[in-house]
């Protein structure tokens, strides 16, 4: 049903599904055949606004789940029945996508594919190690100055892999290389006030 419609049509398709809240469940449904790459857009998106606790935590530890899947080679997503029935409300969903939906588009029309490196087996398993560690580093985010430019890179990568786009996704790269060292910095300086705190 899907497979023609650009990322920006199909989240907001998603954003338009009716309840008060959604499971991680129904957004897979909607996701479908593009449900890795589509993943990892919505999992990015959130946080690409200043979200409260426990978003950025929650969006970290899915997206750890499905950067092992695909680093593993893995050709669709599995996530664990428990999993699949959290909920999340519909109108932060549609919050986020609303803010992204006019940038996606404007993406959409000047990116096309290009690198197809990226496409190959090799290239998306070195994706799901890229996306492993931009999971790992929005679990320890710093709250806005952390959280915001893992955000955004998670989202580009998502999106060039599902405009068969390099150079987009080398750009969300390289703005997650800059929210990784943001965060190590957080996570160094919080470890650093412990030990001075405690005398060690």
């Amino acid at each position: 049903m899907y497979s023609g419609a650009r990322t920006s049509e199909v989240l907001t398709i998603l954003a338009s599904q009716e309840g008060d809240r959604l499971t991680v469940g129904d957004i897979v449904a909607v996701l479908r055949d593009r449900a890795f790459a589509l993943l990892v857009v919505l999992l990015g998106l959130p946080n690409c606004l200043p979200m409260p606790p426990p978003i950025p935590l929650v969006c970290g530890l899915l997206l750890l789940l499905v950067a092992i899947q695909i680093a593993a080679g893995m050709s669709a997503p599995w996530l664990p029945s428990r999993l699949l029935g959290r909920s999340i409300p519909r109108r932060d969903v549609k919050r986020a996508v609303d803010r992204a939906v006019p940038l996606l588009q404007r993406l959409e029309r000047w990116s096309r594919p290009r690198m197809s490196v990226f496409e190959s087996a090799l290239g998306m398993r070195g994706m799901g190690v890229a996306l492993l560690t931009l999971a790992m580093a929005l679990i320890v985010a710093a709250p806005v100055i952390g959280q915001i430019p893992l955000g955004l890179a998670v989202c580009l990568v998502g999106l060039g892999l599902v405009e068969r786009d390099g150079i987009v996704v080398l750009v969300g790269l390289a703005i997650g290389v800059v929210g990784v060292a943001l965060n190590a910095g957080f996570v160094y300086a919080i470890v650093s006030g412990i030990m001075a705190l405690f005398g060690l």
